[in-house]
């Protein structure tokens, strides 16, 4: 009987097979190798280590622009004429993106961490390629029609900086492990020297940026003024369909400042509320008078405006994902909403001795009252009865006339101009939108007594910086979230916050220091031949006496710890070994001698 000798066992080893597994489809032990990766395959890391950055920019910036959702699917409606709502979809489908990317850069970094080379499977690389593609499509598509919005990144770091630096300060912490092994494995200097010089400049420059973060949430308590008003933005669209009586009322109710509302002109003379252009988004023309779907708002009769449905859209089309949140009742009313008459609004505003925000659509040419359609509208406001101070006129159309008609309204505009202009002009109110002011803005229009109103503010993240920043008034679709923000989301003394930079920069640094020891000290002096790394790629990489004399080196390692005696060792040492295996190895002396054995019985 032949006694094989094994030459080698290996333990079961999951957790490496399904690393290598997932990310090359290398699930065979002898499929994986040590060797140093490959150029083109370090080309595919950087690519994706490039995409993980980029899709994880692509992502923060539409997690952010949350605030603007809305305005976002308006601005496809106009271009498309068609209501649909895409920011979640493109947030679901940048989120998967971007999860995937990141688990492949994990997969990746594992790979380095163990020592295992880099091999990126064909199908990762078409999804690392589409992913890529899809991304910079986005973002170029967002610079060339909403370019605008690229300043909600600036604006949010105000608010998430200092987070963020921890969270990037934690990330480069736990990279210092693969860092200081990849230094520790290496025999060539000049590489030891790029890397850690490299590495280091990152980290010095993520302890250094705090000096750069400039937020207005940075103050000390003291200093924080009173909590802006809130202005709802066409009603509570969010609770309501927007420019509605029910809106308008869901507003009040949320002790808001006042509503906003766009004021049209009927054809016939009637101010009515209605922001766009035409009745297709937000009434049931097409089911009424589908002939006339296109035709503009203001050239409608009242009689045929208060015929149509305002209500059902917003059910059906559910705009800000809120409509599952109402009450049955406030369901059913939603529901049956009709176009609301400017004097409905203004009555219930009288009665709750609110203010109101009231911005004027200009007419064609072609309309019947376009010469008098500002008096119609400025008389209808002053037969209701409301006091004239608690209107704010938003309109820059014949302004000297509204003046004499109306001294006491509160003249408003929604154009940056400077303070000191807008004061001769007796403007007293100017609407902006978030993105065009900052805090010096604030502190201008601040100085001549003017009120500065920003919008459209929907999250509280958003709410807290203008706070912060001194807004003394901001228009939101959200009024009944942002209504319940007590105090800014967060507050720190500048003290504090330099408290919190140096600490966290000490303990990155001493636990990095630690790190990049302790791999010294465990993979420094390691110099020892790899079965594996014999069997994958010695007949690439090293010529056949290298292999030969690691093979032998291997083989002598095993015998010599498994003889037990010198005779043993002698014995095995005088053998020729020509097979090589996993399982065991039989030398052919001793092969032979049992054959012949086996004859001389025979």
């Amino acid at each position: 009987m032949v006694k094989h000798q094994p030459l080698q066992y290996y333990e079961p080893q999951l957790c490496l097979s399904c690393l290598t597994g997932i990310y090359g489809c290398r699930w065979k032990r002898y499929q994986r190798s040590h060797d140093d990766t490959t150029k083109w395959e370090l080309l595919w890391f950087i690519i994706l280590t490039f995409t993980f950055f980029l899709t994880l920019t692509w992502f923060y910036f539409w997690w952010e622009v949350h605030n603007d959702y809305n305005e976002f699917n308006w601005f496809l409606y106009n271009r498309t004429g068609e209501w649909s709502d895409w920011s979640i979809p493109i947030l679901v489908s940048t989120a998967a993106g971007f999860t995937y990317i990141t688990a492949l850069l994990i997969l990746a970094l594992c790979h380095i961490a163990v020592g295992q080379q880099l091999n990126l499977h064909w199908l990762h690389k078409g999804f690392l390629v589409a992913i890529l593609i899809a991304t910079v499509v986005a973002m170029m598509s967002i610079e060339q029609m909403w370019d605008e919005e690229w300043e909600v990144l600036i604006i949010s770091f105000q608010a998430t900086a200092p987070f963020l630096h921890i969270g990037a300060l934690a990330a480069i912490t736990l990279l210092s492990w693969i860092i200081a092994g990849q230094f520790a494995r290496s025999e060539k200097a000049i590489f030891q020297v790029c890397l850690i010089l490299a590495y280091l400049a990152v980290v010095l420059a993520l302890y250094l940026v705090p000096m750069t973060i400039s937020s207005p949430c940075i103050m000390e308590r003291d200093m924080l003024g009173p909590k802006p008003s809130i202005i709802g933005h066409r009603g509570a669209p969010m609770l309501a369909p927007e420019n509605t009586l029910m809106s308008f009322k869901k507003a009040l109710e949320q002790r808001t400042f006042g509503p906003q509302a766009d004021v049209t002109v009927s054809y016939d003379g009637i101010p009515f509320i209605m922001y766009d252009d035409t009745l297709r988004r937000t009434t049931n023309i097409e089911q009424v008078f589908p002939e006339l779907s296109s035709q503009l708002s203001a050239m409608f009769n009242w009689t045929d405006l208060e015929k149509l449905n305002a209500g059902e859209w917003f059910i059906r089309s559910d705009p800000f994902w809120t409509a599952s949140s109402l009450s049955p009742e406030d369901s059913m009313e939603a529901e049956n909403q009709s176009i609301c008459k400017l004097t409905d609004l203004l009555d219930v505003v009288r009665e709750k001795n609110a203010s109101v925000l009231l911005r004027i659509h200009h007419l064609p040419d072609t309309h019947p009252q376009y010469e008098n359609y500002i008096n119609i509208t400025v008389t209808t406001i002053l037969q209701s009865g409301l006091p004239q101070e608690q209107v704010i006129w938003l309109s820059d159309h014949q302004r000297p006339f509204v003046r004499r008609l109306a001294p006491g309204f509160q003249q408003a505009s929604s154009v940056k101009r400077d303070p000191k202009f807008l004061k001769d002009s007796d403007i007293a109110f100017i609407s902006l939108r978030y993105t065009g002011v900052n805090k010096e803005d604030i502190r201008a229009y601040s100085s001549q007594n003017l009120t500065l109103n920003t919008y459209t503010v929907n999250e509280p993240w958003l709410f807290s910086v203008l706070w912060c920043a001194g807004a003394e008034s901001v228009t939101s679709d959200a009024s009944h979230i942002l209504s319940k923000v007590p105090f800014p989301i967060w507050l720190l003394p500048p003290d504090e916050y330099s408290l919190i930079w140096i600490t966290s920069d000490i303990i990155s640094f001493t636990v990095i220091i630690g790190v990049f020891v302790l791999q010294k000290w465990r993979l420094g002096s390691i110099r020892t031949y790899n079965p594996e790394q014999i069997m994958l790629s010695a007949a690439v990489r090293r010529t056949s006496r290298d292999v030969r004399i690691m093979k032998e080196k291997l083989i002598f390692s095993e015998i010599n710890s498994s003889m037990d005696t010198p005779e043993e060792l002698s014995l095995c040492s005088e053998s020729q070994y020509e097979g090589f295996s996993n399982n065991a190895i039989t030398p052919n002396m001793d092969s032979n001698t049992h054959s012949s054995q086996r004859l001389e019985e025979t």
